[in-house]
């Protein structure tokens, strides 16, 4: 199964998904799936961006001995931002509509986290 079938599925899985994709922590992507719904927003920028804090995130959790980061997410105004690490290089990122079904997000990109990791 290919990157993209993974993520399309998580995209139509999640009420309010409006793009998900598989991205390095040097803010390149290698795959993602978008609705036209979300042609209007700059994810991509914004996701760059947010590689960046979450390498950021990772170092300061190693230096406070906190553990692993497995996930974190950002909601902003209009759209829930949820990253979950698949491996040390890279991670899933999923934007939600501001009423999307964030509980469901975390769970899919759980779930689906593994078989991306297995096909890196």
């Amino acid at each position: 199964m290919s990157f993209r079938t993974h993520l399309e599925s998580v995209v139509n899985q999640v009420d309010g998904a409006l793009a998900c994709s598989v991205m390095g922590f040097d803010g390149i992507s290698v795959e993602t799936h978008q609705k036209e719904e979300a042609g209007e927003l700059e994810l991509n920028g914004a996701w760059v961006e947010y590689a960046n804090l979450l390498s950021q995130l990772k170092q300061a959790a190693e230096t406070l001995k906190t553990g692993e980061v497995h996930e974190v997410s950002i909601n902003s105004e209009n759209v829930l931002t949820l990253m979950r690490l698949i491996s040390p290089e890279y991670f899933l990122v999923l934007a939600l509509r501001a009423d999307g079904n964030y509980g469901k997000g975390r769970y899919v990109l759980r779930v689906i986290a593994p078989r991306i990791r297995a096909e890196l």
